[in-house]
């Protein structure tokens, strides 16, 4: 999908960070501190750098001086609305405080990309193609006929495939409302996509959590 630099100094962070979006099909490279972030970020072309500001060498608002042609999302302990302000003024596409949700993150590494990311963006996997900017689905090259919340539920599994979404999650994600107390409307919806696409092996079901998009 994307080609992401993660610049941030605490290793188990950073692992975190990029085993989960290399689950959702991004290349993920790694560096350390400062020094490291600039010299990767210049030398090989990324489609995202993630970058955290409190680092060695050089802070997060002195690289991305440096990377100014390349989309950067802040991921940092600096919470307050000043460092925010800094950073955005700065240039940098989105901002979040630690500790962060990672399936947000997830969230926010997609929206970026599609901002930015001129070629067109579709999916493949078994007899399946899906095409995010016009939003059709084809099976076997014959197009799918899905609601407009369908396909909003099949784009969420599969920018977080192989992660399990509780129910609760799908509800923000998908209905954009927090959850209430009713998630049918969610089971209803995936079993409308386990039919019409035949995706009841790839749509698993996760016990007492909700479900996953296996690929």
């Amino acid at each position: 999908m994307a080609r992401i630099l993660i610049i941030e100094d605490e290793k188990a962070i950073s692992n975190l960070i990029k085993i989960n979006l290399q689950l959702v099909g991004h290349e993920c490279s790694q560096a350390f501190d400062g020094e490291e972030g600039i010299d990767e970020a210049l030398k090989n072309k990324y489609d995202l750098v993630i970058l955290d500001i409190m680092l060695p060498k050089y802070s997060g608002f002195e690289i991305i001086k440096y990377i100014e042609d390349t989309p950067v999302i802040f991921v940092t302990a600096k919470a307050s609305t000043q460092d925010k302000i800094k950073g955005f003024r700065l240039g940098a596409d989105d901002y979040i405080a630690k500790p962060f949700d990672i399936i947000e993150l997830v969230e926010r590494v997609k929206a970026v990309l599609r901002r930015t990311k001129t070629d067109v963006e579709c999916f493949e996997f078994d007899d399946i193609r899906i095409e995010f900017d016009n939003r059709r689905v084809y099976k076997n090259n014959k197009e799918i006929t899905l609601t407009p919340r369908e396909f909003d539920l099949l784009e969420v599994l599969i920018s977080n495939r192989n992660l399990a979404l509780t129910r609760e999650k799908l509800l923000n994600l998908v209905w954009e409302y927090d959850y209430e107390g009713d998630t049918r409307t969610v089971d209803i919806h995936i079993q409308r996509l386990r039919q019409k696409l035949g995706l009841s092996r790839r749509i698993q079901t996760v016990y007492k959590t909700g479900y996953r998009l296996d690929i």
